[in-house]
């Protein structure tokens, strides 16, 4: 007998910070909502009809941050004008506190781009790789890299999955 679970992963990730609540004791202080409060916008530039674009969007949304959704008909000026690399380059591009965050990034990838503050212009997904977040099929996992990259071009690995 299989047993479906009660959440999806999207809804647990996203619940965690009132767990965390809940289980400290912290419910007065209210100590980790402020923290999951605290997460900046991410201004979000898509073409209208991607679909993939819009699930990573919902992905960012459920791990806490705010999003504004910019629809442009080509996101290739923006991501040129926070300098991502064209190799790098995906189908949408975020931009969260100056950098750039382009593709399909897990939001922990963005937490911790925030959280260390690299001398970076972003980071990116290149690509859409099957699995990455917006881009899930089933249980299905392409291994994929995210790069962190500088205003002059270079690369360097941020996270691998």
């Amino acid at each position: 007998m299989t047993i479906a679970p009660i959440l999806s992963r999207r809804s647990f990730v996203a619940a965690l910070p009132l767990a965390f609540v809940a289980c400290s004791g912290a419910a007065g202080s209210g100590s980790a909502v402020a923290a999951a409060e605290a997460l900046p916008e991410l201004v979000v530039y898509k073409t209208p009809t991607c679909g993939c674009c819009t699930a990573w969007v919902e992905h960012v949304r459920d791990a806490g941050f705010s999003v504004r959704t910019v629809e442009v008909e080509d996101t290739g000026p923006i991501a040129a004008r926070y300098a991502v690399p064209g190799q790098l380059r995906s189908c949408h591009t975020a931009i969260v506190e100056g950098y750039a965050v382009e593709g399909h990034v897990p939001a922990r990838d963005i937490r911790r781009l925030l959280a260390e503050r690299p001398a970076i212009a972003g980071i990116a997904v290149p690509g859409m790789p099957v699995g990455s977040p917006g881009m899930e099929m089933g249980e299905r996992r392409d291994p994929f890299t995210v790069v962190a990259f500088t205003r002059d071009g270079r690369a360097s690995t941020f996270a691998t999955y």
